[in-house]
C-alpha cells in the first residue's frame, strides 16, 4: 500500500492516540517516531525531515496549530504534509485555513480505517503536488523551475547558486550507493543550515537530483552563504571516508572509462548567477549561465565558488 518504507512523525502526549496510529500500518511500511511535545519534534524535523507529520492539537508546550504554522513558514520544509488531530471540527472555524496550509485534519474519536486512509491521501497529494526529492525531502526540479521563473517574472533581484559535488561518482563507485546517499543528506543539511537562520529576505534550497542542488538568496548575502557552505562541507566530508583513504587524502576508484585512478577527497563547486534589474528573461537563461560557470569552478580541485561577473 505504501510502496517503499516511509518515516512519519506523530506529536502527542496521549497514549491512546500513539497506540492508534502505530497500529495503522506494519512497521515495514511506516516507521513512526513519537514526540510528546512540539519543540523537540521541530528540532528533529529541521535536521532530518520525515515524510509526514501528524500533530495532536493538544500538546503540552504549544498549540498543534502553532506547530503547523512553524513548519509551513519554513520555505525549505513547507512541502512536508501535516495533519492535525482535533477534539472538535468547530475549532477550525474562524481560522485562516489558506494561511495555515493544513493538509488535512482528523476529529476525535478517530475511526481507524477512515483516519489511516485520510493520512495516506494527504501524503500522496503532497508527493504529487510538490515533487519533493525522495531522499532529502527538498523541493525537486519542477518546484525549482517554477520558483526561479516566478522570481524572474516578478523582476525580483536575487542570487541563484548551482551546487554540485566534485569526485562524487568516484566515492559512490568505491563505497556504494548507501554511503553516497549519506553524503547527499549531509550536503542538503549543510545547504539548508547555511541559508536558514543567517539570510534575511528571500531564501530557497532545492535538490535537482543526484549531487546537484540549488539555492536562492539575496545578492548581498550570497558570498557569505557560499563561504559557510564550503567551510562546513570541507570540515565534514572527510569523515565519510575510510580512515586509510582519509589519511592518504585520496581514494582509489575507477574513472568514466573504467580505469583505476586516484581521486581527491570530495569538494563542492558553486556557480552563482544574478538577476539584477530583470536582466534574466527565462529560467533557461539562468541555467545556461550556471553551466558555463560550473565548468570554471570545476577546474579547481578544491571547494570553490564562482560569481557571474557579467553586468
Amino acid at each position: 500500500m505504501m510502496g517503499r518504507s516511509r518515516h512519519f512523525f506523530v506529536l502527542t502526549p496521549h497514549e491512546d492516540l500513539r497506540q492508534t496510529v502505530l497500529g495503522w500500518w506494519p512497521a515495514t511500511e511506516v516507521r513512526w517516531t513519537v514526540f510528546p511535545s512540539g519543540r523537540q519534534a521541530l528540532e528533529e524535523l529541521l535536521a532530518a525531515p520525515p515524510d509526514l507529520v501528524l500533530v495532536d492539537a493538544r500538546l503540552p508546550d504549544m498549540s498543534g496549530f502553532e506547530v503547523v504554522r512553524l513548519i509551513k513558514s519554513e520555505n525549505v520544509y513547507r512541502q512536508v504534509p501535516v495533519v492535525v488531530v482535533v477534539d472538535d471540527a468547530g475549532c477550525l472555524q474562524g481560522r485562516d485555513l489558506a494561511a495555515l496550509e493544513l493538509d488535512d485534519f482528523l476529529v476525535r474519536p478517530l475511526r481507524p480505517v477512515e483516519s489511516a486512509v485520510r493520512v495516506l491521501l494527504a501524503y500522496h497529494r503532497a508527493a504529487r503536488e510538490l515533487d519533493a526529492n525522495p531522499l532529502t525531502k527538498l523541493p525537486g526540479n519542477t518546484s525549482i523551475i517554477h520558483r526561479i521563473q516566478d522570481l524572474i517574472e516578478r523582476r525580483e533581484d536575487f542570487a541563484l547558486g548551482y551546487v554540485d559535488l566534485d569526485f562524487f561518482k568516484a566515492f559512490n563507485d568505491a563505497y556504494g550507493f548507501a554511503r553516497g546517499d549519506e553524503v547527499l543528506l549531509m550536503t542538503a543539511r549543510v545547504l539548508v543550515n547555511s541559508v536558514r537562520g543567517y539570510v534575511q529576505g528571500i531564501q530557497f534550497v532545492g535538490h535537482v537530483g543526484g549531487d546537484d542542488f540549488v539555492f536562492i538568496v539575496p545578492e548581498a548575502e550570497v558570498e557569505g552563504v557560499c563561504q559557510r557552505i564550503i567551510a562546513h562541507f570541507d570540515a565534514i566530508v572527510p569523515s565519510f571516508y575510510d580512515p586509510e583513504d582519509r589519511e592518504r587524502g585520496t581514494l582509489l576508484s575507477v574513472d568514466r572509462q573504467g580505469r583505476q585512478q586516484e581521486f581527491p577527497i570530495m569538494a563542492i563547486s558553486i556557480a552563482v548567477v544574478f538577476n539584477r534589474g530583470g536582466q534574466l528573461q527565462h529560467f533557461g537563461d539562468a541555467s545556461a549561465r550556471a553551466m558555463e560557470l560550473k565548468k570554471l569552478a570545476k577546474k579547481n580541485p578544491r571547494s570553490t565558488y564562482v560569481l557571474d561577473q557579467r553586468s
